[in-house]
């Protein structure tokens, strides 16, 4: 996939469909309009375009309530290619970029410089000064111009629309299997490994401390998770949380112990991804009873992971 800072570095050879958003997260919403973009650029010989903003908007214009991202930028790229994504481009926002009208925006852009054939913005979806870039404007204007555009159908869960912020709230609940279904994918985090005080290989359960790049992290708990280590995933138990048997330190830390594995990782940097929750974090009187605590929630992931689904789910991830 090809990745432009700016169209003006977009190199475009052939028509584009394109779809525009933040897209946090790539949840099952994003991911039925990614497919929609990829499915009709073969359709019509063009190429798959995603636009995204970097910041977040709401960091710009009202920083007090910007939501904290699910992903990385590197990440939601990532993520734009497996989902058959040809070119994105990384718009940056700033105020100068949100108050140009988005007449100009799509006469402009998506139309002079993208050579638009079809549009997609997922439902409700809004951009340019004031927001006026919505569906009816975009379908008024592409008579106009000439290109296709359409809204595509959110996509609900239990009856309910599937959003970003919905699953930042399960996240920040616990509700890992939830926040799995919503995303198509376990939400994960990675970060880079970084020495702690070892604590861990006193009792005998060695822990890779990540110091995440990612904002948000579920509940403070014990989760059985799968961890990324020289392309396999490993099966592993992590605690979020602020280790109160100890020091109750005041920044909190994810430590992920991965089973049947002795390598060195300090340095490396690794992606962990939360399968099932296990139980909160609590208080031990001392070292034995925590070490017992560790060793049941360790035959409780390892039951976890004896289940066909999951097995199955490993292979995959």
């Amino acid at each position: 996939m090809k990745i432009f800072h700016g169209t003006e570095n977009a190199n475009i050879l052939r028509p584009t469909v394109l779809t525009l958003g933040v897209f946090d997260g790539l949840h099952l919403g994003h991911q039925k309009i990614m497919q929609t973009v990829a499915d009709r650029a073969k359709a019509v010989n063009a190429i798959s375009t995603a636009i995204t903003f970097d910041p977040h908007p709401r960091a710009v214009l009202h920083p007090e309530s910007a939501p904290p991202l699910l992903q990385t930028l590197d990440q939601r790229l990532a993520n734009f290619e497996v989902l058959g994504i040809e070119q994105a481009i990384v718009m940056k926002f700033d105020r100068e970029f949100a108050s140009n009208p988005a007449e100009d925006f799509l006469r402009n852009i998506i139309h002079d410089r993208l050579h638009a054939k079809e549009v997609y913005l997922g439902k409700g979806f809004a951009f340019g000064r004031d927001r006026d870039g919505n569906i009816d404007l975009l379908r008024k204007m592409s008579a106009e111009l000439g290109f296709a555009a359409d809204e595509v159908d959110e996509v609900r869960l239990r009856g309910s629309r599937i959003s970003s912020s919905k699953i930042r709230g399960l996240l920040a609940e616990g509700k890992v299997n939830l926040a799995r279904r919503m995303l198509g994918r376990p939400y994960g985090v990675e970060g880079v490994i970084i020495r702690g005080n070892r604590r861990g290989h006193t009792i005998g359960f060695p822990t890779a401390n990540l110091k995440p790049h990612n904002r948000v992290v579920p509940k403070f708990g014990v989760y059985a998770t799968a961890t990324l280590v020289d392309g396999i995933w490993r099966r592993s138990i992590t605690n979020i949380g602020v280790r109160p048997t100890f020091e109750n330190d005041a920044e909190p830390s994810i430590e992920t112990y991965l089973f049947d594995f002795n390598g060195d990782l300090y340095g490396d940097v690794l992606r962990v991804r939360f399968l099932h929750r296990i139980r909160d974090e609590r208080k031990f009187n001392g070292i034995d009873e925590l070490k017992a605590q560790i060793e049941r929630d360790s035959r409780h992931a390892l039951n976890y992971f004896k289940t066909q689904g999951v097995r199955n789910m490993l292979e995959i991830l």
